[in-house]
């Protein structure tokens, strides 16, 4: 199983109605997946995938709507996250700790 969720590391609030799609990757061809948007606890609704073959993968997260209804300027359009699934008896967390001018992720559980 695959999840995300998105705080906004500016306000130390969650970021809610960020649209969040998953593409699996080969080479150089992308396959959609999924697509959600983030709630008001900044996670989306179900997971993102509740089965994953091993392969790569992308988040990728629209972040510029989100700034904009806040009226701040930022730097990022959207944020691609690639990541590797290896053991499919596994979930995966992949969370966004955003900000206006920069973000970082880590792996969860």
């Amino acid at each position: 199983m695959l999840s995300t969720h998105v705080l906004d590391t500016s306000t130390g609030q969650p970021a809610a109605r960020i649209a969040v799609m998953l593409f699996a990757v080969d080479g150089n061809v992308r396959t959609h997946v999924s697509t959600s948007v983030t709630n008001a606890d900044g996670r989306t609704e179900g997971p993102m995938a509740e089965i994953l073959s091993p392969g790569m993968y992308e988040l990728i997260f629209s972040v510029a709507p989100y700034f904009a209804t806040k009226n701040i300027a930022a730097f990022y359009d959207e944020i691609t996250i690639r990541f590797r699934i290896e053991d499919i008896n596994r979930n995966y967390h992949v969370p966004l700790l955003l900000a206006p001018w920069g973000y970082s992720t880590y792996r969860g559980s």
